[in-house]
């Protein structure tokens, strides 16, 4: 891709990066030329054709000139050959017979509408809705006769916001928004109470669109019956259903007649069906209710019917994603994160788990074809993503891809290593550090404590959204330290559940752990360690920065500092979950987790960042503890990201202005010898 320069007024790398910007190192503006095959917002992945010998792929790249991310689909034949661009798109999907494609763009008369394109050598493309609302969760018929989707049904409010006596040509305010749900925006969308998602049916030629669920209730993505005579999603359609707290249900809706049927009904949430080949069994994901902050998803098959569901892959301890049936009906295949890696593995219907796959990558399946041959993402310590092909009967990985090839030629990455320690209560926690370049033991780094948010999240060895950004510090001359302390995913149900009414004290004991084990290797500065995190890893951040003083700086982004004011302002009511008691039943649990109770010990020198636009930890929450720390003289700065929403992903610019203002940041409060006189 041909290089332009964009003019970012604020990226004013410190004198430190300057002096490091090497050619042969990864630089800041490198990751205007980053690309991507699976999109941190969205997820996806790359589709296999039916006959296994095709796949399409979205490739992410940032658009230089607009300041945002750009997807373009792609097809290449399944050994790599023939790699062409193929149509502006985010994803798509192949018809069961592998003649056509069905995709969202933009349309006519105006907004989002469903395109249809057959792969023959013609090439002709329908576009088979003209909704007034975008569709979404476009799925094939067994057939291929049908698309099935999701659309917003828009709802008014019970309150007129007109007033009368508008003089004509006045120019007055826009009308309230007048808002009644309990949980009524989302970060990434904004409001999200305008109407609920219902489920439609199109003709795969175009036509009428025809509307098959109604009422006050949110509708999944929808699954075709093998017989086509349904379609299966979750949902929760009962009374109050947004006062449930991790409650749904798996119904079918019969494509003729509309008829709904409930086909679960347990006590917790059930969610993800996918009918086996022969019709006969549905597998999906789920639990049974509890009130612990984190439990792993179990899996699950039932009749059709939902009569006789029981649990199969008993004793996994991990949660499956992206199930899928083998073709003879025999289980079910899917991904899972263990340990800091993700990899493939099978569940038969009676029997222990086996896993197909292994090796120091995060490995995401998509999809399957009808002959066994698998698609997929995988991320290494060495490479941030690339597109991986293997036949599922005997799993040797093969990458068909090298998109980020022209970036990294010639560049130096800093070598991976992994660790395991003991911490407080006797608890093994794994890491990773990230070493320079030219890493030389008998020297001094400074260090630079990572911190993943969630809480329940999990760091990987090669963590696709954080890869540039460690291998930019790397190359900056910073070891980097990740880790995953208890309350991460991808280590079994009682580690996530350890900060359980804890977080984040506890979380903290695992990452000073972590620090002292890297300090006993003898190549840190004590005198220059750094922290920072986002979202959770915000929290920890400002609650390192009240109970240690052994950072010489630190970057608290989109943190939470007051659970108080925190509950009631995020993005969706089950934080009041989180905690024991409610807050106006006894606040003294969400005060004494709450960073702000203990910003009087703070002494480090701590920067802010979070989005404008962020709706899950709301600006007030920087402001709070800015307003507390510049009162305290304790040497701060709060950034406002514009136009972002939570974390700094959104837009490009943003990612790279938080890599170096915290970057600045750092160097400001960097210790350094004094001079010989």
């Amino acid at each position: 891709m041909r290089r332009i320069s964009l003019v970012i007024s604020l990226l004013i790398l410190g004198a430190s990066t300057a002096s490091s910007q090497q050619r042969d190192r990864l630089a800041l503006q490198d990751f205007l030329d980053y690309e991507q095959v699976r999109d941190f917002f969205r997820g996806g992945g790359p589709i296999i054709s039916p006959d296994g010998k095709q796949v399409l792929y979205t490739r992410w790249w940032v658009d230089k000139m607009n300041d945002k991310w750009k997807s373009s689909l792609w097809l290449m034949n399944a050994d790599g050959s023939k790699n062409r661009w193929l149509l502006d798109a985010t994803t798509a999907r192949w018809s069961p017979d592998g003649s056509r494609i069905a995709w969202v763009a933009q349309g006519e008369p105006t907004g989002a509408q469903i395109f249809v394109k057959y792969m023959d050598a013609e090439g002709a493309v329908t576009q088979v809705t003209r909704v007034d609302y975008g569709p979404g969760a476009v799925a094939w018929s067994p057939d291929g006769k049908w698309l099935a989707f999701t659309m917003l049904v828009p709802e008014s409010g019970s309150l007129n916001t007109s007033v009368p006596g508008k003089p004509a040509g006045a120019t007055w305010v826009a009308e309230p928004k007048v808002v009644e749900r309990l949980d009524y925006k989302q970060d990434y969308a904004g409001y999200s109470d305008q109407g609920h998602a219902q489920l439609f049916v199109v003709p795969a030629s175009g036509g009428t669109p025809r509307q098959l669920t109604s009422g006050p209730w949110n509708h999944s993505a929808p699954v075709w019956s093998t017989d086509g005579k349904d379609l299966l999603f979750s949902s929760l359609r009962i009374k109050d259903a947004e006062y449930e707290w991790r409650e749904t249900e798996i119904y079918a809706v019969n494509v003729a007649s509309g008829e709904i049927r409930q086909i679960t009904r347990r006590k917790g949430p059930d969610f993800g069906p996918v009918p086996s080949p022969d019709g006969k069994l549905i597998a999906y994901s789920g639990y049974d209710w509890t009130d612990d902050t984190y439990i792993t998803n179990h899996l699950y098959v039932m009749n059709a019917d939902g009569s006789s569901p029981r649990e199969i892959a008993v004793g996994f301890d991990r949660t499956p994603e992206g199930v899928t049936w083998a073709h003879d009906g025999s289980g079910v295949y899917f991904s899972a994160q263990s340990e800091g890696r993700s990899d493939f593995y099978f569940a038969p219907l009676t029997g222990a788990v086996k896993k197909l796959t292994s090796g120091d990558h995060y490995l995401t399946v998509s999809s399957i074809s009808n002959n066994g041959v698998a698609a997929a993402t995988r991320t290494t310590a060495s490479d941030p993503g690339n597109i991986v092909v293997f036949d599922v009967a005997a799993p040797t990985l093969h990458q068909v891809t090298d998109i980020n090839a022209d970036l990294l030629t010639g560049k130096r990455l800093g070598a991976t290593e992994e660790i395991w320690y003991t911490s407080v209560d006797g608890f093994k926690v794994q890491g990773w550090i990230i070493k320079p370049p030219d890493f030389d033991p008998k020297r001094k780094y400074p260090l630079m404590l990572s911190i993943h948010g969630g809480p329940h999240g999990m760091f990987a060895l090669a963590t696709p959204y954080m890869w540039f950004e460690w291998q930019f510090y790397a190359a900056q001359g910073f070891v980097v330290l990740y880790t995953n302390p208890r309350g991460s995913s991808g280590y079994g149900s009682a580690f996530g559940n350890a900060i359980k009414n804890a977080y984040p004290s506890k979380d903290y004991d695992d990452l000073m752990a972590g620090v002292d084990t890297v300090l006993g290797r003898g190549y840190i500065d004590k005198d220059n360690m750094f922290v920072y995190g986002c979202s959770g890893g915000g929290v920890l951040t400002a609650w390192v920065v009240g109970h240690t003083t052994r950072f010489a700086a630190a970057s608290a982004e989109c943190p939470v500092i007051n659970w108080m004011s925190f509950v009631g302002t995020t993005d969706g009511p089950g934080w009041y979950r989180n905690f024991a008691k409610l807050p106006w039943e006894d606040p003294s649990e969400h005060l004494k987790r709450s960073p702000l109770m203990y910003v009087g010990n703070v002494k480090t020198p701590t920067l802010l960042i979070t989005g404008e636009k962020d709706l899950r930890t709301p600006m007030p929450q920087t402001e709070e503890y800015y307003s507390a720390l510049k009162y305290l003289k304790v040497p701060t700065a709060m950034v406002r990201l514009q136009d972002e929403w939570h974390a700094y992903f959104f837009r490009p610019s943003n990612t790279m202005r938080t890599l170096s203002i915290r970057e600045q940041w750092f160097d400001r409060y960097r210790k350094r010898p004094d001079p010989v006189p």
